[in-house]
């Protein structure tokens, strides 16, 4: 192979394109043969071609730091992740499964709790949950959804199976990168695109306006819908007025809506309020609604609990539908899928330690080296420990940490998540990467045909999200039906 291969290491990890050394897997045989025609001007073209285009469409990301807020030219990689599609069709089949199973659950958690009732899950790990909602008991979103909208983290081990890592049910973000991933990649290998039948993703927006348009409460023509943003100033600001731009939905701020009397939400306008029918709200909980949550909270609307309750507006995804986006809760979804769904999980669960319960907890302290520990709610890397990655001292402090406070900690094996070929400088690096699909459910269940690839560009790190430091790469389903 060229020189951008040399001492390419496969014996680390799965690697996603490569079988072994100088080896490529079937799926990405046409990808491997392709590369290794490109010299090093042809490599530099490219870059220089993907970095051109995502300053072009001022795609970027915001870090939040001590010294302020950043924006960043969104970090990308261009060498493709690349799956099978028959290997994708079962993960598919497996989301949709799991969403599905978390929206009973949802809807169980709120009104019979009989999932609680039959000894399934401890009442003080709903209880205690900071996103368990008492002001949502008794109420019944269309079509018995909660999480509208889903980012399930998948990584795949050195078995080459595929993990559900965790489930992002609350304001799940980065579904925008990986539509604009795809436009890139169009820009640096348009000959490929033409020749590999890569299936298509571009459909996500119209499969999201479908989706918020089959949840509004009044089905009778076309629906209001905007999606809320806390404004410019939001890491994924970006994505929120690209997803309103794609859509041709209102892009407003908390200070754009109103609750009437009527408790109906309306948007201003120039020519005098405006009723909303569907709110795609970016914002969480906390901030929704200053008369329910956060009383200081000027991001949200006065009175849209209220009005939501009434059901005269819909809300997606539903207030307090992130009672089951947390870590505890996650290590329960296999038993949800069997309880609800009478099925097996098609998708496994990484093994998961409950620090909450005594012998799990004695197992975590006694292996603390090896684990990667993970508070319940936190989200963006932060706030965790990678026992083999850290040092003696800080394993140490956060032993203390959780011995503090052990309900909001789960404990998981370090697994060996796959790599892909990323481009360093002028030569190939294996880098580890996760894969976060997005599921709509609504009236009906849609799954996007891959999804946002994200990768660790630093040399053996695990930590993928572009706040600490990772990029992305665009994500290819191949149907090689008629290779």
């Amino acid at each position: 192979m060229s020189s951008i291969w040399e001492n390419y290491n496969t014996e680390n990890a799965y690697d996603e394109l490569m079988h072994s050394e100088f080896q490529p897997r079937a799926v990405s045989y046409n990808l491997c043969q392709y590369l290794n025609t490109l010299n090093k001007e042809d490599i530099d073209k490219r870059k220089t071609a993907a970095e051109l285009a995502i300053m072009e469409m001022g795609i970027t990301f915001t870090v939040y730091s001590d010294e302020g807020n950043i924006d960043r030219a969104w970090p990308f990689d261009i060498i493709p992740r690349i799956i099978d599609a028959k290997e994708w069709h079962i993960i598919e089949r497996g989301l949709k499964q799991r969403l599905s199973a978390l929206n009973y659950f949802i809807s169980d958690v709120y009104d019979k709790q009989s999932f609680i009732k039959e000894g399934l899950i401890p009442d003080d790990i709903i209880n205690s949950s900071k996103n368990f909602r008492k002001e949502c008991i008794g109420m019944k979103p269309r079509h018995n959804v909660w999480a509208n909208i889903c980012g399930t983290d998948l990584v795949r081990d050195r078995d080459g199976m595929m993990y559900v890592l965790e489930d992002n049910l609350r304001v799940p973000s980065g579904v925008s990168y990986m539509l604009e991933n795809r436009v890139i990649t169009k820009r640096v290998f348009p000959e490929l695109l033409q020749d590999i039948n890569i299936l298509p993703i571009d459909d996500y927006p119209t499969q999201l306006l479908e989706m918020l348009s089959s949840i509004a409460p009044n089905q009778n023509g076309r629906p209001q819908i905007a999606v809320l943003t806390p404004g410019i100033y939001n890491s994924a600001y970006f994505e929120h007025a690209y997803l309103a731009q794609q859509m041709g939905a209102q892009l407003v701020e908390g200070c754009d809506l109103m609750v009437d009397d009527d408790d109906c939400v309306y948007m201003r306008t120039i020519e005098g309020p405006e009723k909303v029918d569907v709110i795609y709200r970016r914002i969480d909980d906390d901030f929704l609604d200053p008369e329910v949550f956060r009383k200081d909270s000027v991001l949200g609307v006065p009175g849209l609990m209220r009005a939501w309750q009434a059901g005269n507006v819909a809300l997606a995804n539903a207030p307090g539908a992130g009672v089951a986006d947390d870590k505890v809760v996650y290590a329960y979804v296999p038993e949800m899928i069997r309880y609800y769904l009478n099925e097996e999980p098609i998708l496994p669960n990484v093994e998961t330690y409950l620090c909450s319960h005594n012998e799990h907890l004695d197992y975590v302290l006694a292996h603390l080296a090896e684990l990667v520990v993970k508070p319940a709610n936190e989200s963006g890397g932060y706030g965790m420990l990678v026992g083999p990655h850290s040092t003696a001292k800080e394993v140490e402090a956060f032993r203390k940490v959780i011995l503090k406070n052990p309900r909001n900690y789960i404990a998981q094996p370090t697994l060996a998540i796959s790599t892909s070929p990323t481009l360093c400088k002028d030569i190939l690096e294996p880098r580890h990467i996760d894969l976060r699909p997005f599921i709509l459910q609504g009236e009906k269940t849609f799954v996007t045909a891959g999804g946002l690839t994200r990768v660790a560009l630093k040399k053996g790190s695990l930590v993928v999200n572009s706040s600490q430091g990772g990029g992305s790469k665009d994500t290819w389903i191949i149907n090689r039906e008629n290779d």
